[in-house]
């Protein structure tokens, strides 16, 4: 079966959004998540090499990540849920790093993993904040 190339990045999202929350808590670096992942998940329905881009240049440049997000956020980044944290890195990195992937596919696809992992409401926070990183760039 043929997926499409929107399904496949999708799929690629959503394991990168797993192996951050993951990462959240051990730290692990990105070849050991994605060496799990490629053995816990059924990857042929995912774009391997944008999952790889993205969990690996997230961990890579988190420090990055988290100033640019700092000034949105009405809390201090640990009180965040690691869901939530989680897709705001993973959205920031491919906003500023996937400059052909437009910004509102990069924001609908990160309310819809929030939407799926995230708390009930946790979507309109996100929502919120990645719009203001967008308006700031």
């Amino acid at each position: 079966m043929k997926y499409s190339q929107s399904r496949l990045r999708h799929n690629a999202r959503r394991f990168a959004l797993q192996a951050l929350y993951q990462w959240h808590y051990t730290s692990d670096p990105s070849e050991v998540l994605i060496q799990q992942f490629s053995v816990d998940n059924p990857l042929p329905q995912t774009d391997v090499d944008y999952f790889n881009m993205l969990l690996t240049g997230t961990i890579q440049h988190v420090t990055e990540i988290d100033a640019i997000l700092q000034p949105h956020l009405d809390r201090a980044i640990t009180a965040l849920s690691p869901v939530e944290l989680s897709v705001l890195r993973l959205a920031v990195f491919e906003l500023s790093h996937s400059p052909e992937v437009p910004f509102k596919v990069v924001i609908n696809e990160a309310l819809e993993l929030t939407k799926e992992f995230g708390t009930v409401d946790g979507y309109k926070y996100v929502n919120a904040v990645l719009d203001a990183v967008r308006r700031k760039e």
